[in-house]
């Protein structure tokens, strides 16, 4: 256990303080920057912010759910889902610098808190483990669609980043759907999406 708990947060630090490295080609390899107006490329960085900012809620989470799933399986679909959410936040970083920005100064903060909500929903079992993984994905999916709808249309770049992180976030839920995920009551979930709320309103700005 203090192997894993070494591990852990190294894997914390790295998340939090090191750049991110992507195995697969970033989605907006190859394509132009757009003109953006300073109010479009002002509103695109915000969004952007905001989707690395719940990547890096995502490692934390996956990390605290995997530290204390039981089942052997359900620990390797949690490992799977978080080492493509380093991806994301390669993609979301690298995106954010170039629209001329920072992650979020509350990263450690939600990182924290992710972590501390990972293990304690291990520890109420897999399928409820598996479940809050499940739900996650599918509110950040819909959480992606709407950043859809709000990005600059000419904005292909950030575009490109988010369809693929939405396509990679329904795949998540479906996995955690195939290994047994327990539906989580409804006022679970709607606490879940008001802690969204509150945390996509302050990533943007700062």
């Amino acid at each position: 256990m203090l192997d894993k708990l070494i591990i852990e947060f190294d894997k914390g630090v790295r998340t939090l303080f090191a750049p991110a490295s992507s195995a697969r080609p970033h989605p907006d390899a190859g394509m132009a920057e757009a003109e953006l107006s300073a109010e479009e490329k002002r509103h695109a960085l915000g969004l952007m912010r905001v989707n690395h900012c719940g990547e890096v809620c995502a490692q934390a989470l996956y990390q605290g759910q995997a530290l204390t799933a039981r089942n052997e399986a359900a620990r390797e679909a949690l490992k799977h889902a978080a080492f493509e959410e380093v991806e994301h936040l390669a993609w979301t970083e690298r995106r954010i610098r170039e629209l001329g920005g920072h992650p979020s100064v509350f990263n450690p903060l939600w990182y924290t808190g992710s972590l501390a909500i990972g293990v304690a929903a291990g520890l109420l079992g897999d399928k409820w483990n598996l479940g809050f993984l499940e739900e996650t994905e599918y509110q950040v999916e819909a959480h992606l669609n709407s950043h859809l709808r709000d990005l600059p249309e000419q904005d292909e770049k950030s575009r490109a980043i988010v369809k693929q992180m939405r396509d990679d976030e329904v795949r998540h839920a479906e996995m955690a759907h195939a290994h047994g995920a327990a539906k989580l009551p409804l006022p679970v979930r709607g606490l879940m999406k008001l802690t969204s709320r509150v945390m996509t309103s302050a990533s943007y700005h700062l």
